[in-house]
């Protein structure tokens, strides 16, 4: 009898030891990326812009929205093959207000927030990498993705800056976004219309996503400042409209989208 109970227990013991390898090779693709990179693994995704709004500037020839979808489905890709489970706020060309943007990303908890928008100008020269944040906990996120970003980009570096804007000022996790180049430049328009290049731009952000624990933090450009003394500037130009009675034929809103981009305030 002792023979066999200690024959049962070995095969007991056995058993467990099979039950758990399969259960840890079921779970391994996230363990990956929990262990490379920490928590959070989730990865909500806003593409820039969609459906009626085109995004970019008056008479901008490629659309940005269009660009900005691609970039976030490759990345959603490229995150969800490493093990993230991926969000997005929208995967086709419809429009979602901004508030919905923002409690897409304030429904999860150890997540992060990675908005992509492409740059424009009235100045066709312009052109460049630049990646804005901000909150604090965001500067970690915004510097690993800029780095990445600008050093897999032949664009020039137009730094990590702090502002604002309203996807980034109000969701609760760390939120960064990402300006991948300028759509007026003809140089990088050209970059951004090839699919290589728009993959290369999301494995990127990828990257910049898996190591955002490990890269040292930029300095930035604050720019909040700025962003508040344009709205008074602008307040007082209407008040000095409306005090001289002056009609005007732009449709209501139009001056919202003046200046470089859609910059969403």
């Amino acid at each position: 009898m002792p023979r066999y109970f200690c024959r049962l227990r070995l095969a007991v013991a056995s058993l467990m030891a099979a039950l758990a390898t399969s259960g840890s090779s079921d779970t391994a693709q996230t363990s990956t990326a929990s262990q490379s990179s920490g928590s959070p693994t989730t990865v909500v995704i806003d593409a820039g812009h969609g459906g009626h709004d085109r995004g970019g500037i008056p008479g901008q020839t490629i659309a940005e929205k269009v660009m900005t979808l691609d970039v976030a489905q490759r990345l959603r890709n490229v995150l969800s093959a490493s093990g993230y489970r991926v969000v997005m706020t929208r995967d086709s060309d419809v429009f979602v207000p901004l508030p919905t943007r923002v409690s897409i990303a304030n429904s999860y908890r150890n997540a992060i927030f990675v908005c992509i928008h492409f740059n424009a100008t009235q100045r066709a020269g312009a052109g460049g990498i630049e990646t804005y944040f901000y909150s604090r906990g965001s500067l970690p996120l915004a510097s690993a993705i800029h780095n990445y970003v600008v050093g897999g980009a032949p664009s020039s570096n137009r730094g990590v800056r702090r502002r604002g804007y309203y996807v980034l000022r109000r969701t609760n996790i760390p939120a960064v976004l990402v300006e991948c180049g300028f759509l007026t430049n003809p140089t990088e328009a050209a970059y951004a219309q090839t699919a290589s290049y728009r993959q290369k731009l999301a494995e990127e952000i990828a990257a910049g996503v898996r190591a955002r624990n490990s890269v040292a933090s930029d300095s930035f450009i604050d720019q909040t400042k700025v962003a508040r003394s344009e709205r008074h500037k602008s307040k007082r130009s209407h008040k000095k409209s409306a005090r001289k009675k002056k009609s005007s034929s732009k449709p209501a809103g139009s001056e919202a989208r003046s200046g470089s981009i859609h910059r969403e305030s």
